[in-house]
């Protein structure tokens, strides 16, 4: 069964950006530290520039619109939009001045470490607030609270390049094994929630498919990263002879599973670009001809179950358009048997003993 409106209704354009930039920086960032391309690092990280540029314009157009339609103001949750959306945006701005001081310490070496991280640091304290304000008003923090936990290991990482500190690599990611331990801890327990789903009789096949789907999602991203670090540190303390594009592998399959899950992600924000809808409703109303397609389902049949079907009494089939359709609320009927047998009631006569 395919259906577009089902892939466009969850789908999370801002993970999708995020994840999609990380994802290709990380692959070019890889090839420059092994000298298979020659190219500058500022051309490196414009898949960073390319997304906080988008993200910027984004809020800018969202706020233009949200003083243009001050009737929109009275909504409560659509001002936790606007100010999560503004609060998302700080937070790429210094998110830009760390990437510009890591970019220019990397070409021409003229800074330290620990001045480059410095932006980042201060991002990492704002974050732990930004977390728990995105958690009262239920709204996503991925990113924020990634960088709210690593707030020691961001400490840690420029002594060490700067020479402060001649600790191993492994006792300089401690922070990190710590939340990998952390993390092995609840995918082992999203994977024993999965399989007790899968056994049980009063879940339904869409918690015991969202079960599934979750634990695959936690595997995929925590197991492939784990690898990726461990590999890492070995290259780092010269204990291992592998290039940063064979370290970065499993780095870019938990990268691709985000991307991926960004489909089924949910959430948005309705302020971005001025939208003030979900996405999926956005798209079919700049794009009308989508609706068309939406509003078709695809089913594939084997030639056995046509031939049997055809056998069959017959079926009246009312296809029943989504919710994003002018014609939303007219009712649904799926598969209407019409039996001309007659229904003769069961007649019981007690007899005394």
């Amino acid at each position: 069964m395919a259906n577009l409106i089902h892939l466009l209704q969850d789908f999370n354009p801002g993970k999708f950006l995020v994840y999609l930039s990380l994802l290709i920086f990380v692959a070019l960032l890889s090839l420059r530290f092994d000298g298979v391309t020659k190219i500058n690092y500022w051309a490196v990280f414009s898949p960073l520039w390319i997304m906080h540029g988008m993200v910027l314009i984004g809020a800018g157009v969202g706020s233009i619109a949200w003083w243009k339609y001050p009737a929109s103001r009275i909504d409560p949750e659509s001002y936790i939009h606007f100010k999560s959306m503004l609060v998302s945006s700080s937070l790429h701005l210094l998110l830009i001045f760390f990437e510009v001081l890591a970019c220019d310490k990397l070409q021409s070496s003229r800074h330290i470490w620990v001045l480059v991280f410095l932006p980042v640091l201060f991002l990492s304290i704002i974050c732990i607030a930004v977390s728990i304000w995105a958690l009262k008003h239920e709204r996503p923090f991925e990113v924020e609270l990634f960088l709210a936990v690593n707030l020691l290991q961001l400490i840690f990482i420029p002594l060490k390049l700067d020479g402060v500190i001649t600790w191993k690599w492994e006792l300089v990611f401690i922070p990190i094994w710590i939340i990998y331990g952390a993390a092995i801890i609840g995918v082992s327990y999203s994977i024993l929630l999965a399989a007790l789903f899968s056994r049980s009789v009063n879940i339904t096949s869409d918690q015991r498919r969202a079960s599934t789907h979750a634990a695959s999602g936690y595997v995929l991203l925590v197991i492939p990263s784990l690898i990726s670090v461990i590999l890492l540190t070995k290259k780092l303390n010269g204990d291992l002879q592998l290039s940063y594009s064979v370290v970065n592998i499993p780095l870019l399959i938990a990268l691709t599973s985000l991307v991926l899950r960004s489909f089924t992600g949910k959430g948005g924000n309705l302020w971005w670009c001025g939208m003030q809808k979900d996405f999926c409703v956005f798209l079919l109303d700049f794009f009308p001809f989508l609706r068309e397609y939406g509003n078709v389902s695809y089913h594939r049949q084997s030639s056995e179950q046509r031939s049997f079907e055809s056998n069959d009494t017959p079926e009246v089939t009312v296809m029943s358009p989504n919710r994003y359709s002018p014609n939303f609320f007219r009712p649904k009927v799926k598969n209407i048997n019409i039996d001309s047998r007659t229904v003769v009631p069961v007649l019981i006569i007690d007899l005394p003993d």
